[in-house]
């Protein structure tokens, strides 16, 4: 019997005619106790030097169920560097109202100040790494209808964007440089239950600002004992109003690539198509991270057990693209087009 998947759109269809905003608790704590829930907030900035720095919050992350952080940072020389830190659960604590997590002596709040939009003020600090940063809001928090996908009766996976679109200030320290911080921000929060290695074949994630839009965009697969559905949630935004809300994308792959550090193939460019709203194209120029989950099994490097490993799990694997887009919006019947650089990202289960 085939997995019953229900995606919480509004309607009509895979459609939000009624784009809502979301409230302040949905991007607070869910927690739970079921062996595998998971949740964790993410904060990423691209800063007007060129450097990009990414942040996670972890409550419970996917691999261990432990709370945890991690701190990215990918250099304009093209140098990267990563530090991943796990707590013990006593260390960590987290608002069931609103956003306000705290780990070891990390931490995310809201600031919700006087205007509409939110403030995030994100410290992470680990190593020889420090992230002092605030996110201010230009495009209101979204969620795809409900904001969640359920698998079956228990597994579901849930998705509220924070910030899809910030202003960033603060400071950051990479060894014993501090300079200050400022450029464009996103911050997002997911959380569900299940075996995300056992249900999804892969996903693609994205954003990009062009003009006066603002794209949000993920697609989901599952694998094909679980029917291979794709959820395919999108979010347009214009100025600080989101005008489309939608499930009703459908997505192309280019010929595939076979990456050598991630021990698989990714697809050398991706359409994404909305009927007559949205039509982007994004071409890979460079992998600037690329992981392959096996390589963190003892011993999965090794001649013999490799290929082993390969047949009976896939080629799990991480990737963060730099790629060119060629973007066009029809609003009220009037086609914009754009075209420039943004970074995605993709992870294959299988």
């Amino acid at each position: 019997m085939a997995m019953k998947i229900v995606e919480s759109w509004t309607g009509p269809g895979r459609n939000d005619a009624d784009i809502r905003r979301t409230e302040v608790k949905d991007n607070a704590a869910h927690p739970s106790s079921n062996k595998y829930a998971f949740e964790h907030w993410y904060f990423d900035a691209h800063l007007d030097n060129g450097y990009i720095v990414v942040g996670f919050l972890q409550t419970r992350e996917l691999v261990l169920r432990k709370p945890g952080v991690e701190l990215h940072v990918y250099s304009p020389d093209g140098t990267r560097r990563e530090i991943i830190v796990h707590y013990s659960p006593e260390e960590a604590t987290a608002s069931t109202t609103e956003c306000n997590v705290k780990i070891g002596k990390n931490y995310a709040y809201v600031d919700h100040g006087t205007g509409d939009l939110p403030v995030h003020r994100v410290y992470l600090a680990e190593g020889d790494l420090e992230f002092d940063l605030t996110f201010t809001n230009e495009v209101p928090t979204w969620k795809p209808g409900g904001g969640y996908t359920s698998y079956g009766d228990q597994d579901f996976f849930a998705w509220v964007v924070a910030a899809p679109k910030a202003s960033v200030t603060g400071t950051v320290r990479i060894g014993s440089e501090t300079f200050e911080a400022k450029g464009r921000g996103y911050a997002d929060h997911n959380w569900g239950i299940g075996d995300m290695k056992r249900l999804i074949d892969r996903w693609y994630w994205g954003r990009l600002y062009v003009d006066d839009f603002t794209l949000v965009y993920a697609n989901v697969l599952t694998q094909k004992k679980y029917g291979r559905h794709e959820s395919r949630p999108l979010m347009l935004a214009r100025g600080d109003e989101v005008v489309l809300s939608t499930g009703d994308t459908t997505l192309t792959e280019g010929p595939a690539v076979f990456d050598e550090v991630g021990n698989r193939t990714y697809p050398s460019w991706i359409r994404l198509q909305v009927p007559g709203s949205v039509d982007l194209r994004l071409t890979v120029q460079r992998v600037i991270h690329a992981h392959d989950y096996l390589a963190d099994v003892p011993l999965a490097g090794s001649a013999i057990l490799k290929p082993v490993l390969n047949r009976l799990l896939g080629r799990p694997g991480y990737f963060r693209f730099s790629s060119t887009f060629d973007l066009t919006v029809t609003r009220e019947g009037r086609a914009h087009h754009s075209t420039g650089t943004t970074l995605h990202e993709m992870v294959a289960l299988k």
